[in-house]
Order: C-alpha cells, then sequence, then structure tokens
C-alpha cells in the first residue's frame, strides 16, 4: 500500500521543541486564572464584575486552550516526523519540475513540483513551497531523505 507523499514538518530540536512547548503552556495559562479570579473574588463584588470575569476567562480559555493544543501538536508532529526519518530515511534526489510563485501567508516564496527518486522506494512526485532563491530552477536537483514506508520527505 502506498500512500500520499507527505512533507515533514520543520525540524525542531530538543530546546527548540522545548522553548515552544513552553510558549504554548503560556498560552493556555490567563483562561484559568481569570476563572480562578473570578471565583476567589471579594463577594460583594458587582454582579457585572462576576460575569465579565467569567466569561472572559471562559472565552480566553478555549481560544488559549485551542491554540495551545494546536501547538503543542505541531511540535510533536514534528519532532516525530525528524525520529522517523533519522531512523528509516533513505538519501534521495529531487528533481524541480515546475516553480511557481506562491503568494500565500505573509512569506512570499516558490511553489515547486518535484519528481523524488532513490534506492528502495518507487519516484514519486510531491509539491513544497521555498523561500525564493534563484537557484530554484526546472531541472535542479536537490537533496532529499525519505522513509520508503510511507513516502514521508524533507528536502536538505
Amino acid at each position: 500500500m502506498t500512500s500520499i507523499p507527505r512533507e515533514a514538518e520543520a525540524r525542531l530540536g530538543p530546546i527548540g521543541a522545548l522553548l515552544c512547548r513552553v510558549v504554548f503552556l503560556a498560552i493556555c495559562l490567563p483562561g484559568p486564572v481569570l476563572l480562578a479570579v473570578a471565583v476567589t473574588r471579594d463577594p460583594r463584588q458587582a454582579p457585572a464584575d462576576f460575569w465579565g470575569l467569567l466569561a472572559g476567562g471562559v472565552l480566553v480559555t478555549i481560544a488559549g486552550a485551542g491554540f495551545g493544543v494546536f501547538g503543542w501538536r505541531l511540535v510533536t508532529l514534528s519532532r516525530r516526523d525528524a525520529r522517523r526519518l533519522a531512523a528509516a530515511g533513505v538519501a534521495a534526489t529531487a528533481e524541480i519540475l515546475t516553480v511557481a510563485n506562491h503568494l500565500g501567508g505573509e512569506d512570499p516564496g516558490l511553489e515547486l513540483r518535484l519528481r523524488i527518486s532513490g534506492p528502495g522506494f518507487a519516484a514519486f512526485e510531491a509539491g513544497t513551497i521555498r523561500a525564493d532563491d534563484p537557484a530554484l530552477v526546472p531541472g535542479a536537483v536537490l537533496a532529499a531523505v525519505v522513509d520508503p514506508a510511507d513516502r514521508l520527505f524533507s528536502i536538505r
């Protein structure tokens, strides 16, 4: 069974992963702090203050937990992909078939269509987005690493 080729998430080292996880954990904390403040404040406070803190705490908890879990998962996926490629990856070559401008997001770049081939797996085509570089032209060959089991790849 062959799967759809997937580019490995950007590689993070252990220090970067730790720092990212601390930041994502910090994103999750303000909501519960607001909830705790709402519940433990002086009982003689105005009802509008109580309900405002409670509503703010709930909304910030939901938003922070969503961003925090998403970020934590992204870091975990990045580390898992790096470990898989280090353990089972084989050296390969990626020939650039087409180059197009990519204007999505804040960082415009180039959208590359690649033919990736190497020992132990059938050649396949995949796409990736890279920073603008004059060396990225059709016909250029880039170094790659591929996990033949599920066609997870990384362009070096």
